[in-house]
């Protein structure tokens, strides 16, 4: 039964190069269905359906939407769906963050996972950095919105990509190569070959890509010379698979990837100065005028917009060193079906990853030699395994699905810190308007006779984690178009890591402390703070009992939870469905990996998030199906929403009591005539921390301070407007226009709105509320609203099977931040310096195609 309707899957996405309008087609460049066709075949609830016809938000992208969009991993899936988004911060490996509905997990803290879950060809990737390999190859892509965990894995609380490569076709030798050129200098090859080795039985199918392309950023010296560029791409994917297909009706596939990437990233653009240099601080201690920073523009107005953004179109980022990343991902994937009768069949899909990388980079993100990393080593290993029953009784009307599900996963990273040869001085500078500079340019070693510079350490990490669930997913058919899907699953979750330091040379901390009593009892603090930074200081000295002071620690965490759904859904004319939902979802908490974790005796777990989302929706096809259009609306509720903050010295984690997401989703698909089509689709969006987020912690400055505010990267609106025009000049021959809008609102970049107040901030307001109402926005926070534009145009010859298309991607050349934080040991509070990292800048080229 099911290995007929993949069969059935296969064969109309074979024969159907479209997309899905919203929830149904990819909200992106589409090419127009044949009359007959206008079905996407879909895996959403883990049986093959006409996406129109399922209870379920979901966007479902077909190959030639990808290309017609350029999409080339993930994070430019935010090309062709208005609910999701992507940024990307300075790790290559760990510090991409994905958004549904406005939601997501602030990554760049190997401990946490996504709130969005990823999933190729059925298993789990375990961090969104680990499949950010090349897009090539893809049969499908599935943007599933709201909680999942009934049907899938992984519990994901915002949502889930649902990615399906091409399957090894035991029936046809086929395939085809791409080539594309374009500006910094660009140059990407992808290819793929189909082989039956048993005619009907055993297929052989080997895909590669190769993309490298110059950086987009300009690294330059505090003088302003160029040193290098940053943010480029330099990788390579090869994958191969087995697929068969018994007469007995055995069918599956194995899977063998491995990608290597050696690209640079990511650059941090400095976009508000801070006033310790305007004001002279930095001059004072030698660091020069413009504190290092020898970029051709940062704004000094600390409500600078057009400033903010003539310091991004520059692309010019200070650094004394360009950052260096080596990365190798190597995967085996198996997927079996056993057909146990005509109506049902048993699954098994199992999966081993490795992922290991290299990354260096300047840390402080400036051209000054002050705080570095020079060594981030990290291994990633991951064993998942699925078994499921699934099938059909009482004459079609009931469709059910049972499993187990366990993933075992362990973390191995060392991380080597550095203080440069301009840290002393950097600490003068701030220190200097507190001392009057009457502590000269390197107060630490006033009072230590040590100068910080070379001190070193590293830091290791380390977690086993294991998950097990069991689940069950029923619907039935309950009249003649009503349908009535209940699905639960219990999870167990159990961790167990912890933080340790293998070496360490830092003499100046010890001597610091011991020094307390000749330091003004004023300044004690950020002596202890300075002199003990963090990421280097040694771990566990004995005056850690009362300062706040490195610790090491070893600890676990478990949890348990049932996830559940409701979902009715009625079929009222053949066109027109509606439905409602409830589900409960969960993503587990876990351990946070830092340094700095464990400072003052705090436990470094965090809680499990959860959420309770309703939704109802309407899906349908009107005037003869020339128009699809669908509507969801929905309400998410979050507790214990987890959160990870960078305050300039330090990462802090904890969970939120209370967060929302409540919207509008609108897609269409229109089509006027048989070569035109239009899709127009929009996300109306509300997700905010409400004004009474901190429940039990309205003492926690951190998150008390959050409250009232929206979510970070969750724009009030987006919109995509697109359309795809195909004329034929003969019988095999046609020229082809698509373009592409999408639109975003304002939008706050950075975990806090507001600069958290101080204890004596606090004392002076006299309550916490008080001095939250009155203290400043975080300088470079909100981002005005932006619009993108794609084009692509081409001639396809032989009835597609070759063709040479022109593309623009971002044609307006739309500057974009996609986090904004505090400057590394640049300031602090409203004195704070403000970076970015800086997204994609305009791209152009030309692709050639062809198919055998």
């Amino acid at each position: 039964m099911t290995r007929k309707l993949a069969a059935y899957a296969a064969g109309l996405l074979a024969c159907s190069s479209f997309t899905a309008p919203a929830f149904a087609q990819a909200n992106g460049q589409v090419a127009a269905p044949d009359e007959d066709d206008g079905v996407i075949i879909v895996t959403a609830t883990r049986r093959a359906q006409d996406v129109q016809d399922i209870p379920i938000a979901v966007t479902a992208i077909a190959p030639q939407a990808l290309e017609n969009q350029g999409v080339d991993n993930i994070q430019e899936i935010a090309t062709l769906a208005p609910s999701f988004t992507a940024s990307q911060a300075q790790l290559a490996s760990g510090s991409v963050v994905l958004r549904v509905r406005g939601v997501g997990t602030t990554s760049n803290n190997i401990g946490f996972e996504s709130a969005v879950g990823i999933f190729i060809d059925g298993a789990y990737q375990s961090r969104p950095g680990v499949a950010l390999s090349e897009f090539v190859d893809i049969e499908r892509v599935e943007v599933l919105r709201g909680p999942q965990g009934t049907l899938f894995g992984r519990n994901t609380s915002a949502g889930a990509l649902n990615i399906t490569t091409k399957r090894a076709d035991v029936n046809d030798f086929e395939g085809f190569v791409n080539a594309s050129y374009g500006n910094f200098n660009e140059i990407s090859l992808q290819g793929a070959v189909n082989v039956p080795i048993v005619q009907d039985t055993l297929a052989f199918r080997v895909t590669g890509a190769y993309r490298e392309r110059d950086g987009f950023l300009t690294a330059v010296n505090g003088a302003g010379t160029e040193i290098g560029d940053t943010n480029d791409v330099d990788q390579y994917l090869i994958r191969a698979q087995l697929g068969w297909d018994t007469k007995g009706g055995v069918q599956g596939r194995l899977i063998f990837d491995y990608s290597k990437s050696q690209s640079s990233c990511c650059g941090a653009i400095e976009l508000y100065q801070s006033p310790l240099v305007t004001g002279g601080a930095y001059a004072a201690v030698g660091l020069g005028l413009n504190g290092g920073n020898g970029q051709p523009s940062v704004s000094t107005n600390p409500f600078g917009q057009t400033e903010f953004e003539e310091a991004l179109d520059n692309r010019t980022v200070s650094l004394n060193r360009v950052p260096v990343a080596d990365i190798d991902n190597f995967g085996v994937t198996g997927e079996i079906e056993f057909p146990i009768s005509d109506s049902a069949d048993l699954i098994f899909i199992g999966s081993y990853r490795k992922y290991e990388s290299f990354e260096s980079y300047d840390s402080d993100f400036t051209a000054l030699d002050i705080f570095d990393v020079d060594a981030l080593n990290l291994d990633l290993e991951t064993w998942t395994a699925e078994l499921r029953l699934q099938g059909e009784a009482a004459d079609g009307k009931l469709n059910y699905v049972v499993g187990g599900y366990y993933s075992d996963e362990s973390i191995d990273q060392s991380v080597s810190f550095s203080l440069g040869q301009d840290y002393g001085e950097n600490v003068g500078a701030l220190l200097f308007v507190p001392t009057g500079g009457a502590l000269g340019p390197n107060p630490l070693t006033v009072f230590t006779g040590l100068d910080p510079a070379g001190t070193s350490n590293t830091n290791r990490f380390q977690q086993s984690a294991q998950s097990y669930s069991i689940f069950g997913n029923v619907s039935y058919e309950l009249a003649e178009g009503l349908e009535l899907t209940l699905g639960g699953r219990y999870s167990w979750e159990e961790k167990d890591g912890g933080f340790s330091q293998t070496a360490v040379n830092n003499q100046v901390c010890p001597a610091t402390l011991g020094a307390l009593g000749a330091i003004p009892a004023a300044l004690q603090p950020s002596f202890i703070v300075l002199g003990c930074f963090g990421f280097t200081a040694p771990a566990d000295l004995p005056q850690a009992a009362v300062l706040p002071l490195v610790r090491t620690f070893q600890t676990n965490f478990s949890d348990e939870e049932f996830i559940y759904t409701a979902r009715l859904g009625y079929e009222f004319s053949a066109p027109v469905n509606i439905y409602a939902s409830f589900t409960h979802g969960y993503k587990a908490g876990g351990i946070n990996l830092d340094t700095t974790a464990a400072v003052s005796g705090a436990d470094p777990r965090f809680l499990s998030e959860e959420v309770d989302a309703y939704e109802i929706g309407v899906k349908s096809r009107l005037i003869d199906d020339a128009v699809t259009l669908n509507i969801a609306a929905f309400h998410e509720e979050f507790s214990n929403f987890q959160v990870l903050e960078f305050t300039g010295t330090a990462f802090q984690t904890f969970n939120v009591p209370v967060a929302k997401s409540t919207g509008l989703e609108i897609e269409s698909l229109i089509r006027p005539t048989s070569e035109l089509t239009i899709n127009a689709s929009a996300t109306i969006l509300d997700a905010r921390y409400p004004e009474d987020c901190a429940g039990n912690q309205a003492n926690v400055v951190t998150v008390a301070s959050l409250c009232g505010n929206s979510l970070t990267n969750a724009a009030d609106l987006v919109a995509i407007f697109g359309a795809l025009w195909e004329k034929p000049i003969n019988d095999s021959t046609e020229f082809f226009l698509s373009g592409q809008m999408r639109m975003e609102g304002d939008q706050r970049t950075s975990t806090q709105a507001i600069v958290p107040p101080s204890a004596a901030q606090i004392a002076a307001a006299g309550s916490l509320q008080a001095a939250i109402d009155a203290a400043p926005l975080i300088i470079g926070d909100v981002q005005d609203g932006k619009i993108f534009g794609n084009v692509r145009a081409g001639l396809r010859f032989a009835d597609g099977a070759y063709s040479i298309e022109g593309f623009v991607n971002n044609i307006t050349d739309e500057v974009v931040r996609g986090v904004t934080f505090n400057t590394t040991l640049r300031g602090s509070g409203a004195a704070n310096s403000r970076s970015a990292f800086s997204l994609q800048p305009r791209t152009y080229g030309v692709t050639v195609r062809a198919k055998f």
